[in-house]
């Protein structure tokens, strides 16, 4: 089964505010709120994460679904959340035919997901699900976004705290919309926002991004990250690395657009010296040309054009995806949602 569009379903529009949202309280029938959480070898952790997320569902008082998005993990990650889906109410699970990336389980969660807003967060805990009541709070208030930003990076080394640091001031200097720097995917969205992701159908995805480029009204919620529950975190350097070149090539034609005036530059320093060479030898008479010289030129050239055929071939094998017109993700199986389990 491919990535399947469902819509939101339609509400009572008497049981709403003056701002389209719902009050507080159970309002029976439609799902009122939607948890979306990929998970990816994350099986320890799960038991910790039910034990504190379930507590403050229930003390909302609103009628919920937690969907997991089970992305191919290696473990028993999928026994044990299909241990829970029997025993927790609202908890429904799906399982992907193989490791997509987290980016695309939260478009499959969005994608699933039925309420009339809908927060995603990490099940490692270093989200704290307490703060989901104040989401509600401030979407209630009439924002249609409700992002957590961190108060600070001291759990990352001084080298990954720089590094993130000038990504996010780069891609903010090259991009059209402004991303927040401390912002991650733990956040409360409306359902008209899900609604406008869904119309996305881009197969290369920076999530981030696309969250910032939707527009609606937008506000932050400062939080503390918390340890890791239990495991490791997934992103190893590389996969750091491939997400920041995603992140420039999404949202940003200025790395195609440089090269442009790098070729002009050297291309008037190539003039300047040729007429430079030209009123030398008129004036001196010729002299014999360096080897070194020339082999260090011919490097240095050399190289400048090999990077501009790299970036041109990040462009050009997001264009390459994206006219294969794959699906973005494939379900094996889904659990709990209705029409029974498949």
């Amino acid at each position: 089964m491919s990535g399947i569009r469902a819509a939101t379903p339609e509400t009572d529009d008497a049981t709403a505010d003056a701002g389209g949202r719902l009050p507080a309280g159970p309002q029976g029938g439609a799902v009122e709120l939607s948890v979306v959480v990929p998970v990816y070898n994350e099986e320890t952790a799960l038991g910790a994460f039910f034990d504190r997320l379930y507590p403050v569902l229930l003390g909302l008082g609103l009628s919920f679904e937690v969907v997991c998005i089970n992305d191919g993990s290696r473990d028993r990650t999928l026994d044990v959340l299909l241990d829970f889906q029997r025993k927790l109410p609202g908890l429904k699970v799906v399982d992907f035919a193989r490791n997509f990336g987290k980016e695309v389980a939260l478009t499959a969660g969005l994608d699933l997901a039925s309420g009339r807003a809908v927060v995603m967060i990490d099940s490692d805990l270093q989200h704290p699900p307490e703060l989901i009541a104040t989401f509600l709070e401030k979407w209630r208030e009439g924002h249609d976004i409700v992002y957590g930003v961190r108060r600070s990076r001291l759990d990352e080394t001084a080298t990954k705290r720089y590094l993130t640091r000038m990504f996010y001031r780069l891609l903010n200097s090259m991009s059209e919309v402004s991303i927040p720097p401390d912002a991650g995917d733990f956040r409360l969205m409306d359902g008209a926002v899900v609604e406008a992701l869904r119309g996305f159908g881009e197969r290369s995805r920076f999530m981030k991004g696309l969250f910032a480029w939707v527009g609606f009204s937008q506000v932050a919620v400062p939080f503390d990250v918390e340890n890791r529950v239990a495991g490791s975190s997934k992103w190893s350097l590389v996969k750091l690395w491939n997400f920041a070149i995603e992140g420039f090539v999404s949202f940003s034609s200025v790395p195609l657009r440089i090269w442009s005036y790098i070729g002009a530059a050297i291309a008037l320093l190539a003039f300047l010296y040729t007429l430079f060479i030209v009123v030398r030898t008129l004036a001196f008479g010729a002299d014999v040309p360096g080897f070194a010289s020339i082999i260090a030129a011919i490097f240095f050239f050399s190289g400048i054009q090999l990077l501009g055929l790299g970036i041109l071939g990040e462009y050009l094998a997001r264009i390459f995806s994206e006219v294969k017109r794959r699906p973005i993700y494939i379900i094996r199986r889904r659990f709990g949602f209705d029409g029974g389990d498949r």
